[in-house]
């Protein structure tokens, strides 16, 4: 945590103060876009909020991004609760102008703001933060490699798998029975990411928390690919059904989407699923691999007291008569 003194505080009065009320909150700013939110969206929050405590997050109208970019794909309603749903918002801001001032971090009393590490550029080609950048008050994070909006554009204009995993269920169950033997084998809501190079992105993602005496646990499973607006209704609505709720997702691998989904679904493969889903604040924990008929043993296993479906397709193995 990024703590600064209170001005004033060398003098003797404020240094006779507890520790507590010498320090202060460091207040963060991001805008943006944030049209067909995926997970690199996601852990540049992540990024962000920790780099200091209250993150407010400013989200550009339909009209500004029009101006500068083009039209968005999802309306700024949409857009709006798309961000507020991701977990490391603490408040966002309707209708950021594109271009950040100054006078933005100082109306919303932020100490600085954070982007990644691209350059932003206004429909004359001025960079959108070169006045926070001279004043000193601008901080970058890493961009985050192998997804973006125009890669997933493509893959659904292409019409190819090449991005799906090929990892099968027999497979995956031999790695994670591995990863099992790891001190956190315990918990049987702990994601198990299914390549070495992933697991400490899924880490990061992950909330840690395991399910306390009083918590409803509610399992809803499906592909809930390209994470949207209606996944985060449903997701919403899910999380409302008891006081003390703990969502827990279960998603199906990528052959199991394309059996019932066809064409070249899902367009984003497990990992990108189960990042975008752990971004969500009303998401607990993700079960990757999940089964796609629930089954009493999954539901006692993880002590479930209610569950749903979403985003899944036709049975196509009905009962037999």
């Amino acid at each position: 945590m990024l703590l600064l003194e209170e001005a004033g505080s060398s003098t003797p009065a404020a240094s006779a103060r507890s520790p507590e009320k010498r320090k202060r909150v460091v207040r963060l700013w991001c805008d943006g876009c944030y049209d067909m939110v995926h997970y690199g969206h996601s852990n540049q929050l992540r990024q962000a909020k920790s780099m200091g405590d209250y993150l407010i997050v400013g989200v550009h109208t339909d009209a500004e991004i029009s101006k500068h970019k083009g039209p968005p794909v999802f309306t700024q309603e949409e857009r709006y609760k798309m961000v507020r749903a991701i977990k490391w918002v603490d408040e966002i801001v309707e209708g950021a102008p594109y271009v950040t001032t100054l006078e933005t971090l100082d109306k919303y009393n932020c100490d600085f703001c954070v982007h990644g590490d691209d350059i932003t550029l206004t429909v004359d080609g001025k960079d959108t933060y070169a006045e926070v950048k001279q004043a000193g008050r601008y901080r970058e994070c890493k961009r985050t490699q192998g997804v973006s909006t125009t890669d997933l554009v493509g893959r659904m204009l292409l019409m190819t798998k090449a991005h799906h995993s090929n990892m099968d269920n027999t497979d995956y169950q031999q790695h994670t029975d591995n990863f099992g033997k790891g001190a956190t084998a315990h918990s049987p809501w702990t994601g198990v990411s299914q390549f070495l190079q992933t697991s400490q992105k899924i880490i990061q993602f992950a909330s840690a928390k395991e399910p306390q005496p009083g918590d409803t646990i509610i399992y809803v499973a499906g592909a809930f690919d390209l994470f949207h607006i209606g996944h985060v209704d449903f997701l919403e609505m899910v999380y409302k059904q008891a006081e003390r709720a703990y969502v827990i997702v279960g998603l199906h691998f990528d052959q199991e989407v394309n059996r019932y989904k066809g064409k070249n679904y899902p367009i984003m493969n497990i990992h990108e699923r189960t990042l975008s889903v752990l971004a969500c604040r009303y998401v607990s924990e993700v079960v990757i691999g999940a089964p796609y008929a629930v089954g009493k043993d999954l539901l006692d296993h993880f002590k479930v007291g209610g569950h749903g479906l979403a985003d899944r397709g036709p049975d196509l193995n009905p009962p037999a008569g």
